[in-house]
């Protein structure tokens, strides 16, 4: 099994920054990808950033050139740096890792508000 605990959410004025941890334990080597979701109310949870075996990284259009994802050693801890934040990046953004085709295995969510 393989447990995720994210943390560093928190409320920001439009154009500032956060950076997200998700500290990833368990069963790490199984893992292929971790990465980070995110769901805003009302809306379907959507894929923000992942790194996957061998560090390559994707990012949402939405988000390129404003968000950051990275680790440490391994798989843990995992980082998401956001700057330049807009409102409509405001949702609870989870940590998922992945050991097959699917993620299965999500954090428990922190939530991160911009405020315009």
């Amino acid at each position: 099994q393989v447990q995720l605990v994210e943390s560093g959410g928190g409320l920001v004025q439009a154009g500032g920054s956060l950076r997200l941890s998700c500290v990833v334990s368990g069963r790490t080597s199984s893992l292929y990808g971790i990465g980070w979701y995110r769901q805003a109310p009302g809306k379907q949870r959507e894929l923000v950033a992942t790194i996957e075996s061998g560090d390559s990284t994707y990012y949402a259009a939405s988000v390129k050139g404003r968000f950051t994802i990275s680790r440490d050693n391994a798989k843990s801890p995992m980082y998401l740096q956001m700057n330049s934040l807009k409102p409509e990046d405001t949702a609870v953004y989870y940590c998922a890792a992945r050991s097959g085709s699917g993620w299965n295995y999500w954090g428990q969510g922190t939530q991160v508000t911009v405020s315009s």
